[in-house]
């Protein structure tokens, strides 16, 4: 099995923290159901599927099929770049190169400017470099333990995105212990590349669903926008505390309840303080944000961002952030949310 990132801050396949998914199918079109083309994969650590419902006025099972592989193809490429679990990645080469210059691609310069600019953004919070950090956590061994103080001091160490410096193509990090882990935004990348390349090939109605990160292109052949259900914490996808729409957009969720483990009466998440090295402290269990299409990298970071912030933290960030809106749930249930959020509870 290939892992995205061993210590993702964001969702992956058995670990998922709150899935976002599509709780309705395509709307009538004259009159009949139009059933989509869909496919699954497993992909960045993740349960993929892509379903194409309308292709110009023409679905064409075989056009849709040829595209959706298409896609699939482009989406392991990006793992096999991005990955910092992959020992030939190009992300794996920075980590590994001593604070020595790395030529990338534009892949991984994209990727990694933005890490730096939600690093600035975030007052330091989301930090890129959390590497050396992510690495001493195993949340999904089965008897996992909490590292030792002394190694979380020195990882701490390490982590500063400031140390990451670009040079037109190429890219270093002048500390030669500092890491990279680009689980926290790479995967709205790829949905944002996905969602292009499948617009490329003539797709104009789909949904692309990475285990959490959602993007649309279009709405439903009807016209109408798509639904999508945000899944209740705790409830192993069984219920919802309600749902959005989404027409031409992405919805992105982050949240903190699933891949976890207690010792000693404490539990302890996967989402990691780039100040202490622990679980940051937060009364969220799960954020959902949504902006138009081609911005899932942009609220990949931000959601995480959120949920490090709390509700009142979070919707200061986001408010500064155009073309953005939130809920913020808790407990099970919504509480907080921007004035623009449309989002239906249950």
């Amino acid at each position: 099995m290939i892992k995205f990132s061993k210590q993702t801050i964001k969702l992956s396949l058995i670990f998922i923290i709150i899935a976002t998914v599509i709780i309705t199918q395509t709307a009538c079109k004259n009159t009949k159901d139009v059933e989509p083309v869909s496919k699954e994969g497993f992909y960045l650590d993740t349960v993929c599927k892509i379903s194409i419902y309308d292709m110009d006025g023409d679905l064409d099972k075989e056009k849709a099929e040829a595209a959706i592989n298409k896609a699939y193809k482009r989406c392991r490429e990006l793992e096999n770049t991005l990955s910092n679990t992959i020992e030939t990645s190009e992300v794996s080469q920075i980590n590994s190169a001593g604070g020595k210059w790395v030529t990338v691609g534009k892949d991984t310069l994209k990727v990694v400017k933005a890490g730096v600019k939600y690093g600035e953004l975030s007052d330091g919070d989301f930090d890129i470099t959390i590497g050396s950090v992510s690495g001493l956590w195993d949340f999904q061994s089965e008897n996992p333990v909490v590292p030792e103080q002394s190694k979380i001091t020195e990882a701490l160490k390490h982590v500063n995105y400031k140390n990451i410096q670009f040079d037109g193509n190429k890219i270093r990090i002048i500390d030669p212990k500092a890491k990279l882990d680009l689980g926290g935004i790479a995967k709205g990348y790829v949905a944002d590349e996905l969602t292009t390349l499948l617009e490329k090939e003539g797709v104009t109605s789909a949904v692309i669903n990475l285990g959490g990160n959602i993007s649309t292109i279009g709405g439903k052949p009807d016209g109408s926008p798509f639904i999508i259900g945000i899944e209740k914490p705790y409830t192993d996808r069984t219920e919802i505390i309600g749902t959005t729409t989404a027409d031409n957009q992405t919805v992105v969720t982050s949240g903190i309840y699933e891949r976890q483990f207690q010792k000693d009466g404490k539990i302890y998440h996967h989402v990691l303080s780039s100040k202490t090295g622990y679980p940051v402290e937060t009364q969220l269990e799960a954020v959902s944000l949504v902006a138009k299409k081609g911005r899932s990298m942009d609220i990949d970071a931000m959601s995480t961002i959120c949920l490090m912030k709390g509700v009142d933290g979070g919707k200061a960030f986001i408010k500064k952030q155009k073309g953005v809106e939130a809920v913020f749930s808790a407990q099970g249930k919504e509480v907080a949310k921007t004035k623009g959020m449309k989002f239906t509870a249950e």
